[in-house]
């Protein structure tokens, strides 16, 4: 039988892929951007082979590739008439992943995707219901397609994660919200995001916690606070890049490497991050850390690799099919490398 969320995160580590935007183009299928997720239309197969690359490095949840797939971005990009059928394309592509995980016999839960909607305005009542209507159609037909659980993310207003809890209890599926703040201390709406979390928790949120913008370095110190604060599950799904107290978020991060060649735009963000990743031993610290204070819902969001999620998996103490090829503290193959022959 095939558990569901809450039995597996009470039994221990869950690993959610994420980071699909940057990964898929880096590997030349969408733009930057623009980050319309047409992979799931136009190259199905890349989307199922990342699927099956983060599945490989210990992915128990298959997250399918609806981020920035709403009906604004859309009709931003003027294909909103290809909504539904992206839509709808990307959660099949994550249910036939799911539905035959590597190296398991329990096939792995597939989630829905909804995410902040861009048009969200504190005081705007018409902004808040079209996100509702976008909200809600992408947790239908994610309803309609299988999905185990709706995660929905990247939220930098407090009201905008209520209200995406509200559309996703309505479906009766297992919720997962994450916060992305953009501020120190509070949402782009002046709400604290300790107090925002706790009314997540009050209104039924499953799993409450944070993703993208931050680094380990800059999303730490809130989860920390944060579980103090709350008693439900937790999630932590940092980016891969090294972001600081100067620059908490990865929007502006400055090279400090001595880039002879800059970006274009002047800025690193989006396509000129690397020399900030963060490497494999950052990432396993960060996932030792939040596993020790009990969270168990991990990942790696934008800049992931299979390698970063490996880090997730194996920090959480799981062994992961991709775990056969880690060097080990350098006691391992990679001590056959010259560099390290005695």
């Amino acid at each position: 039988m095939k558990r569901n969320l809450i039995e597996r995160l009470n039994h221990g580590p869950v690993i959610c892929a994420e980071g699909f935007l940057f990964e898929i183009e880096k590997r030349g299928y969408l733009s930057a951007g623009e980050f319309a997720p047409m992979v799931a239309l136009e190259n199905p197969n890349a989307l199922e082979n990342l699927h099956k690359d983060f599945q490989h490095a210990g992915s128990d949840i298959v997250l399918a590739f609806t981020y920035n797939g709403h009906r604004d971005k859309m009709r931003e990009i003027g294909k909103e008439d290809l909504l539904e059928q992206l839509n709808r394309a990307a959660l099949k592509i994550a249910k036939k992943i799911a539905d035959n995980p590597i190296g398991k016999n329990e096939p792995n839960l597939m989630a829905g995707n909804i995410s902040h909607s861009n048009i969200w305005e504190p005081k705007d009542k018409k902004s808040h219901y079209k996100a509702e209507k976008m909200f809600t159609e992408m947790v239908e037909w994610a309803f309609d397609e299988g999905a185990d659980l709706i995660m929905g993310e990247t939220f930098f207003y407090a009201e905008e994660a209520f209200k995406a809890l509200d559309v996703i209890q309505k479906a009766g599926l297992p919720s997962v919200i994450n916060l992305a703040p953009m501020a120190e201390n509070f949402m782009q709406d002046e709400i604290s995001i300790i107090d925002t979390c706790k009314e997540l928790e009050q209104r039924g949120a499953d799993v409450v916690g944070m993703n993208c913008f931050r680094g380990p370095a800059t999303m730490m110190p809130y989860l920390r606070k944060i579980r103090k604060e709350i008693s439900c599950h937790m999630s932590a799904l940092p980016i891969a890049f090294r972001t600081t107290k100067e620059n908490p978020t990865y929007f502006n991060l400055p090279d400090i490497k001595g880039c002879a060649c800059p970006a274009p735009g002047g800025k690193t963000f989006p396509t000129a991050l690397d020399p900030m990743y963060c490497n494999r031993y950052e990432m396993r610290e960060f996932f030792q850390e939040a596993h020790g204070m009990g969270i168990n819902f991990l990942g790696v969001c934008c800049g992931a690799t299979p390698m970063h999620q490996r880090e997730a998996a194996e920090a959480a103490g799981l062994i992961v099919p991709a775990s056969k090829y880690r060097e080990i503290e350098m006691q391992s193959e990679i001590a056959n490398h010259p560099m390290y022959d005695n």
